[in-house]
């Protein structure tokens, strides 16, 4: 019966399994538009009850389906602790917060996020090999980001310590971290125009950073593309004898597409 269990929840190739997972897409589907319509006042005032034991009967339903999970798996903690396991926790949570905690249901949107299943619903698992891609540049490129990130800090440090002492209390630049605010603002190109500059010497400052912000932005971009690239030079460039399709790493020794053992030439 476990194992059972464990093919309908967690494979999609039987009739049942893809039942499964429609009836549960769907379902998250009907939980993100109802955590949506409770947002709009109107809404809430007219229909706040429905929707409150709409989301409550959303919310056992996927209580149940987390507990059959961790029955049907073989080890439990390692599906408890997966990116799916926790995800499938926390968007059964913030209903029972929301009993102590006003407006924690809103938190339900993290429900979303298991829309992702859909790739496998669907036979779009080819995709996962170019986000596990991105994925993989995402995490070679931390450390240059967080460098990046670092000196970016300073400098935000530096320019809004400078107009706090440039422009003062009396041109809305109050305290150095209402300053950085500022920076911070400028420097994105976001502009709320909240603060300004009311000198010349200010002006020129802040002309200053929305350049400096320009040239900023592009950083981070530029490095993920760079370790992005050099993944994909990194793969194998012969086809499966199979299926006829490229693009293999170097590490693999079965085709990612069709399942084939992969041979070397």
């Amino acid at each position: 019966m476990k194992e059972k269990l464990r093919q309908i929840i967690f494979e999609a190739e039987t009739p049942a399994g893809k039942f499964f997972d429609i009836a549960l897409i769907f379902l998250i589907l009907v939980s993100v538009v109802v955590v949506m319509l409770e947002s709009v006042a109107t809404i809430r005032s007219n229909h706040g009850t429905i929707l409150r034991n709409l989301e409550w009967a959303l919310t056992i339903i996927f209580s149940i389906e987390y507990l059959i999970r961790v029955i049907s798996v073989k080890r439990p903690f390692k599906y408890i602790f997966s990116f799916f396991g926790m995800v499938d926790l926390l968007s059964i949570i913030p209903t029972f917060l929301s009993l102590y905690v006003e407006g924690a249901q809103s938190l339900l949107i993290i429900r979303a996020i298991r829309l992702l299943r859909i790739f496998r619903v669907l036979k779009l698992a080819q995709f996962l090999g170019e986000a596990k891609q991105l994925g993989d540049a995402l995490k070679n490129s931390w450390a240059k980001i967080v460098v990046f990130l670092v000196t970016t800090l300073a400098i935000i440090l530096i320019f809004g310590s400078m107009m706090y002492l440039i422009e003062g209390e009396k041109n809305g630049f109050t305290s150095i971290p209402k300053s950085i605010y500022w920076a911070i603002v400028t420097m994105t190109t976001v502009g709320y125009g909240d603060i300004a500059p009311q000198t010349i010497l200010g002006q020129i400052l802040s002309s200053a950073i929305m350049l400096t912000g320009y040239g900023i932005i592009a950083v981070p971009t530029g490095i993920v593309v760079s370790e992005y690239r050099y993944n994909i030079k990194n793969v194998k460039t012969i086809n499966c004898i199979e299926c006829l399709r490229e693009g293999h790493r170097f590490d693999s020794s079965h085709c990612r597409f069709c399942g084939a053992k992969l041979k070397l030439t």
